[in-house]
């Protein structure tokens, strides 16, 4: 007659003690937020404070115009208006990711040429220091500041919009695919290198196929944040949601930046759905 194995066993948990660094960022960082706290309150002394009575009444009144009743009531002349307003805003955004995952994923053999080519040699690296710069140049400037310039350059509208947020995304994009790339396992590109395979076929077929659903997931999330961010480029490129909120705003129609921000967070919400399907059905 066998003996059982299972038996009884004590389990125990030796708790984690932080390191230094993380004990010196604890003892530094909670005294600056308090520090930084208390420097608002005693900054609003003699000013309208930060929470007085009189911002909060003013902000519920803005808030009673934005969602009141109003807000909510259909009027036929304006709703084809916001829906055309809505399909601006999104055209924006698809044209914006797909410039920037295209020329993202075209160039991103040249951010990892070190990485994919053993034979590399001094033109190779300087194309990869380059592209590096690229892409952290692109990144650095904001989507706003890159609108400000294209606009200068190009008649404002949905493609001045389009290229100011595809131009910052290229480099979030492309930093991100080739930290992927870099990653990888360099067995398949080693052994498709010993079949006399060129860097372009290489990358198309020993590359591609691994990094294909990181590339897919970093695509449709940096779709999510160009949605949230057209309305604010919008306010610049004369196009879109963004745009006539800003027209609004001017004017004092809180009514119709209800309906506008009701439609806008439909589209994020649509957006995001379609995002996590796809991540979804690709996994």
């Amino acid at each position: 007659m066998g003996t059982s194995n299972t038996r009884d066993r004590t389990y125990s948990f030796t708790p984690k003690i932080p390191g230094p660094f993380a004990l010196t960022f604890i003892g530094l960082g909670i005294p600056i937020f308090i520090a930084s706290w208390v420097f608002i309150f005693v900054e609003s002394q003699g000013k309208r404070s930060l929470f007085s009575l009189e911002n909060l009444d003013r902000a519920q009144s803005f808030l009673g115009q934005v969602f009141g009743a109003d807000t909510w009531k259909s009027r036929g002349a304006e709703l084809p208006d916001v829906f055309i307003l809505a399909t601006d805003t999104i055209a924006m955004s698809v044209l914006a990711i797909a410039l920037a995952g295209v020329f993202s994923v075209v160039l991103l053999p040249l951010a990892t040429a070190r990485q994919d080519d053993q034979r590399a040699g001094y033109l190779a690296n300087s194309g990869y220091a380059v592209m590096r710069a690229l892409f952290v140049f692109t990144r650095a400037v904001p989507e706003l500041l890159w609108a400000l310039i294209v606009v200068f350059i190009i008649s404002p509208g949905i493609f001045a919009g389009a290229i100011a947020l595809a131009i910052h995304n290229f480099g979030v994009i492309g930093r991100l695919g080739a930290d992927s790339i870099e990653s990888l396992d360099r067995a398949p590109v080693v052994a498709l290198e010993s079949t006399g395979a060129s860097s372009a076929q290489r990358y198309v077929i020993g590359v591609l196929p691994l990094v294909s659903r990181q590339l897919l997931t970093f695509l449709f999330y940096r779709w999510e944040v160009i949605i949230r961010t057209t309305a604010v480029v919008g306010f610049v490129a004369a196009s879109g949601i963004g745009y006539q909120m800003r027209l609004d705003l001017s004017l004092f129609r809180y009514d119709e930046v209800g309906r506008l921000l009701i439609a806008y967070v439909v589209i994020v919400w649509m957006v995001d759905l379609l995002s996590t399907l796809v991540r979804r059905a690709f996994k």
